[in-house]
């Protein structure tokens, strides 16, 4: 995710002189193509153009998960995105994976995000809620008195997570049981409820990262042998049952699913994930869903991307791996018939009105990475508009 730009493109004297202040450069030709900016329906969900905004952690809802103000500002900033797919929000309070990440499992996290779903429609925007369960990428520090991060298996991922007593290192989480695996998937489909009643005009369950539903796909990560691991359909089984059954409590055309296969990020492994994957968009396609997102972790992965495109044979967004963060060039893939979406994540934090920037070839504000995680308004609200 994020952009490849440089930064506000200056260097030009108003008036010749040396000495004179810098004006903006003429931006670069229009990458504007035929299809990049053409309408497309997701169900019922109408976009105006093919750019979408990648969901993205912020951590400024507080310890209680219920979004501000500040947020419902900075969504309402981006609403020119054909979509956006909000940051993680925990389906529960066991799957917390980060400080001050919002939640869509109390009336009062609901309600916050009322006020956001109602300040990104106001401006004229469709933002999707990306349910999130860390599983065992979290501490129990941040989780409610006596709760232990959970997971597919008793297998700890590699590394630290920050934490409001600083980097602390991932614990071995709790083997799931089949009747809590049971209890996670309805508290998938009850945060799904809340968020249509929160104003969301739809949900993306991530499965990706490393996540919850990605830990039960990856064998590195699932070593059960009950129907819910041993074998490429059990190792399927709890990402489609989740998308199954939210899409049958809200709607298939309002649930959409994220994966990336083979992405190794917080200690996944995936040798050989093609057979997993395939697996699941073969169950999941008859369904109907709004999109399927693909997050790629390499460009060689491109063929595989290409495949599950084909087996699904609805709406695909990406956010494709490319060298730098995703940039003007990823336009290109709308075009060619790779992705009907492109998702972007770091030019969009840095860019409040993305589309028309790319519409014109920029010029781009940059990213502060000091400021992604956390804090106030600073790089957050404060990055400017053309």
């Amino acid at each position: 995710m994020g952009y490849r730009g440089t930064g506000l493109l200056v260097g030009r004297p108003c008036n010749g002189s040396a000495a004179a202040p810098l004006c903006p450069e003429p931006p670069v030709p229009p990458l504007e193509t035929a299809r990049d900016f053409e309408h497309l329906d997701l169900s019922g969900t109408k976009l105006p153009h093919r750019i979408a905004m990648a969901p993205m952690t912020r951590s400024r809802s507080g310890a209680a998960g219920v979004p501000t103000a500040l947020m419902a500002e900075y969504y309402a900033q981006r609403a020119s995105a054909a979509l956006i797919v909000s940051e993680g929000v925990q389906p529960s309070a066991v799957g917390q994976g980060y400080p001050d990440t919002p939640g869509l499992h109390s009336a009062d996290q609901v309600a916050g995000w009322r006020a956001v779903t109602d300040a990104v429609h106001g401006a004229g925007g469709r933002i999707f809620a990306q349910l999130m369960h860390a599983g065992r990428i979290g501490h129990p520090s941040l989780l409610p008195e006596g709760e232990v991060n959970v997971a597919p298996s008793a297998v700890a991922a590699a590394g630290q997570v920050y934490t409001a007593e600083g980097p602390k290192d991932f614990v071995t989480p709790r083997e799931l049981t089949a009747d809590e695996i049971r209890a996670t998937l309805a508290d998938y489909v009850t945060a799904a409820r809340n968020a249509v009643a929160a104003g969301f005009d739809g949900v993306e369950l991530h499965g990706a990262n490393g996540y919850l539903i990605h830990q039960f796909l990856a064998p590195g990560s699932n070593h059960r042998d009950d129907g819910w691991g041993g074998s490429v359909e059990g190792r399927v089984r709890f990402a489609a049952e989740v998308t199954e059954a939210v899409a049958a409590e809200i709607g298939a055309a309002r649930t959409a699913l994220r994966v990336s296969p083979g992405n190794a990020f917080n200690s996944i492994v995936e040798p050989e994930p093609e057979p997993e994957y395939t697996a699941l968009v073969e169950r999941i396609a008859p369904l109907g869903l709004a999109y399927l997102h693909i997050a790629e972790d390499v460009p060689a992965r491109r063929a595989l991307t290409v495949r599950l495109r084909e087996r699904f044979g609805g709406p695909v967004m990406l956010n494709p791996a490319t060298e730098g963060p995703t940039g003007l060039d990823a336009l290109a893939l709308v075009e060619e018939g790779t992705a009907d979406l492109v998702s972007f994540g770091q030019l969009f934090l840095a860019n409040p009105d993305l589309p028309a920037r790319l519409r014109a070839g920029g010029p781009f504000n940059e990213a502060r990475r000091a400021t992604m995680y956390g804090g106030g308004a600073g790089g957050y609200t404060d990055y400017p508009a053309l």
